[in-house]
């Protein structure tokens, strides 16, 4: 197979490793070491999220397989737990057929939290040592909040939440929407008040990463907690 190109985002506490052509394939570590391994161990539950989307996503068996082409120095964000560094590349156009691609990733990867959410329902997942840890219904509205939070810093509005209609699936419309228009250029590169937005790149790498932390997260939660100690599938 051919060599996948990543990027680190080192801070001085934690790394994040993530693949440039596969947004939502992020993991974290303590070290360029670490992340990168991470992210090795993560590529068959990657592949799963992908696997009826006919993208060609295939799993690297180690690390070999890696080619580093930049490094972000971390932030704040970074140190906390989130990437907050965008790639070089993701200040670059997106033209119809890869807009599709990224948006067919996206999409698939709010199918699995889907399904995740849906099979954990009714469900106690595990706590940390210290009783910590969002319910299932936390981690749903925790990923609303989020998905309306990005929605703004991609220059989209959030929509009217109506009860007859599950907010997820209105907000997801808008991001759709609001996507194309960026990819388009209909939506100016800076706010009203000066602040630069996300790029249509860099808006589905950080949504994908969030959405399949927090899958992954009920996964982990579920298995801990079911007697088999096998994943979910989902």
């Amino acid at each position: 197979m051919n060599k996948i190109e990543v990027y680190l985002e080192v801070g001085s506490k934690r790394t994040f490793a993530a693949a440039l052509d596969w947004p939502g394939w992020c993991r974290m570590g303590r070290s360029e070491a670490d992340a990168l391994h991470n992210l090795i161990v993560y590529a068959p539950r990657y592949a799963h999220i992908l696997q009826a989307t006919q993208l060609g996503f295939q799993i690297p068996q180690d690390t070999a397989f890696f080619v580093t082409v930049e490094r972000l120095a971390g932030n704040a964000t970074t140190d906390f737990g989130a990437p907050g560094m965008a790639p070089t590349i993701d200040a670059s156009p997106l033209d119809e057929a890869e807009l599709t691609r990224q948006q067919t990733i996206l999409a698939a990867c709010w199918q699995a939290f889907d399904a995740a959410i849906a099979l954990a329902q009714g469900k106690t997942l595990r706590t940390g040592p210290r009783g910590g840890g969002r319910s299932v219904d936390g981690i749903l509205q925790h990923v609303l909040g989020a998905e309306l939070g990005y929605l703004g810093q991609l220059g989209g509005k959030a929509p009217p939440l109506e009860a007859a209609q599950p907010a997820l699936e209105t907000v997801r419309r808008a991001i759709l929407t609001t996507l194309t228009a960026s990819a388009h250029g209909e939506i100016a590169q800076t706010g009203p008040r000066g602040g630069k937005r996300w790029s249509p790149r860099y808006f589905v790498r950080r949504d994908a990463w969030h959405v399949l932390d927090h899958l992954w997260e009920i996964e982990d939660r579920l298995v801990a907690a079911s007697p088999t100690g096998d994943h979910p599938v989902i």
